[in-house]
């Protein structure tokens, strides 16, 4: 399995905000700097996080981003399907009712289940080192 760039910087988003002490809104510029991501990027990539409700986005002076749950409830499954959407399990094919397409497609889609539920195991308190 190969992650995008967005869902790398959003992983590492959020890990980073998990170490945090306390839970107090992070300014995206922070997170952008200590963890070496362009800002522009790395602001695209938040909104996303926001809109599957795994951040929440606080304005102001002294606004930023926090997370919207425990890092040990939201799994890396949730981060990289806000940012990619669906896990899904595709083989594509010019002749989708042969036997050997069937097999693959069958194939592809069992990958993709075994790696969603493995993502889904992994927290984001893990990654952040904090288990």
């Amino acid at each position: 399995m190969k992650f995008t760039r967005a869902t790398s910087y959003a992983l590492h988003a959020m890990a980073y905000m998990a170490a945090q002490k306390k839970n107090e809104p992070t300014a995206s510029h922070v997170i952008a700097e200590k963890r070496h991501i362009p800002e522009r990027f790395l602001l695209k990539v938040l909104k996303p996080l926001v809109s599957a409700r795994l951040l929440t986005s606080i304005k102001g002076p002294n606004g930023g981003y926090r997370l919207a749950r425990p890092a040990s409830d939201i799994s890396v499954l949730e981060v990289v399907e806000a940012v990619e959407g669906m896990i899904r399990g595709e083989a594509p094919s010019e002749e989708p009712n042969h036997p050997t397409s069937r097999r693959l497609e069958a194939i592809c889609q069992q990958t993709a289940d075994q790696t969603r539920k493995h993502l889904g195991k992994i927290k984001i308190s893990e990654l952040a080192g904090r288990d």
